[in-house]
């Protein structure tokens, strides 16, 4: 895996990222619209998840 530092991000950071609380992060994980997994106690997003959220809003907003 060639994954580097700042591939992965904590809710806090995803939410500020995305500009949105942390309830809303909170909803898309457990919709599944958004995915992570848990390392321990933490639960990380991958920037790739991230990525691919947006794009797939980007893409039904078009």
């Amino acid at each position: 895996m060639t994954d580097a530092p700042g591939d992965f991000l904590t809710v806090d950071e995803t939410a500020a990222l995305l500009k949105i609380s942390r309830w809303k992060l909170y909803d898309l994980l457990r919709n599944g619209e958004l995915a992570s997994f848990h390392l321990g106690r933490r639960r990380l997003i991958p920037r790739t998840a991230i990525d691919d959220l947006v794009n797939r809003l980007m893409g039904e907003a078009a």
